[in-house]
């Protein structure tokens, strides 16, 4: 078995990789964080993340079944007019490539595309203006991290900024869950808590805390949020730790009026930046 695409000029494969060849093992590798860190290259899966790594020129392989070059016919012409590599593989290769239960049987290597707090936090030059940026604070779960990450773009934030002792943004149940979106907008991941406010403050943005016992009530907020703001949502299980939510500018809690104890992080921040960026629409 070579290490060139199986791939004869019909389009069809003519000795598709197994899970035993060196470059899907070397993919393999990828779902541990160690390797991506090590190579700057990470995994994503599905149709609408592939898609989006294409576009934006971060896929550097695209892997699929047999199956997969009539169902994906047009993305993986889209690959290949790219020049990006694309090589057909087993069922059990792509499943070892894959995380889910069902695998789509498309999968492409990517270059890093998330920006570390060691590198500086900068991610536009000097000309960087963000307006509203949502920030996760120590988040545990990789659905978590991708989902906000998905719900930021759609809401219209400029960044996602994620302090560090939380999971890795490229893990790829992470970037399945930003359903493509963690190429569509900057991802700052590892930034220190200490640096958190400082770094907000230089930016311009004043930095709320989405806080259960807030003292600002998000339904009469709307002058204190049509501002620039970077909101901060804490860890899943601790919540926002004391030093954050008193140094924050403002502490803000979502009304409540039923009997749910409480809401989950993604569904905060979908109601804290959708009040941001409508306020911030019409100033």
């Amino acid at each position: 078995m070579t290490n060139t695409s199986p791939l004869q000029g019909t389009g069809r494969p003519a000795d598709p990789f197994t899970e035993r060849t060196p470059r899907v093992v070397s993919a393999s590798k990828l779902h541990r964080s160690a390797a991506r860190r090590k190579s700057g290259r990470f995994l994503a899966e599905g149709t609408n993340s592939v898609e989006a790594a294409l576009a934006t020129g971060a896929a550097v392989e695209v892997f699929c079944t047999e199956e997969a070059l009539d169902r994906f016919a047009d993305l993986l012409d889209v690959a290949r007019s790219s020049g990006v590599q694309v090589s057909v593989a087993t069922a059990r290769a792509l499943r070892g490539l894959s995380d889910t239960v069902t695998p789509t049987g498309i999968v492409a290597v990517c270059r890093t595309v998330v920006h570390t707090a060691a590198a500086g936090m900068d991610t536009g030059g000097a000309a960087r203006t963000p307006r509203l940026v949502a920030v996760g604070q120590a988040l545990a779960e990789p659905g978590n991290v991708g989902t906000l990450v998905r719900v930021s773009d759609a809401l219209g934030a400029d960044e996602v900024w994620l302090t560090g002792g939380g999971v890795d943004p490229e893990n790829p149940k992470a970037v399945r869950a930003s359903a493509g979106s963690l190429f569509h907008l900057p991802v700052v991941r590892g930034i220190p808590e200490s640096d958190l406010m400082d770094h907000a403050h230089r930016l311009g943005l004043q930095v709320a805390v989405a806080d259960a016992d807030g003292e600002v009530d998000i339904e009469r907020a709307d002058e204190l949020l049509a501002h620039p703001t970077a909101w901060v949502f804490g860890n899943e299980a601790h919540g926002i730790p004391d030093h954050l939510a008193d140094a924050a500018d403002l502490r803000v809690r979502i009304p409540i009026r039923g009997r749910a104890e409480s809401l989950n992080i993604v569904t905060a921040a979908s109601i804290c930046l959708h009040t941001s960026a409508r306020l911030l629409a019409g100033s």
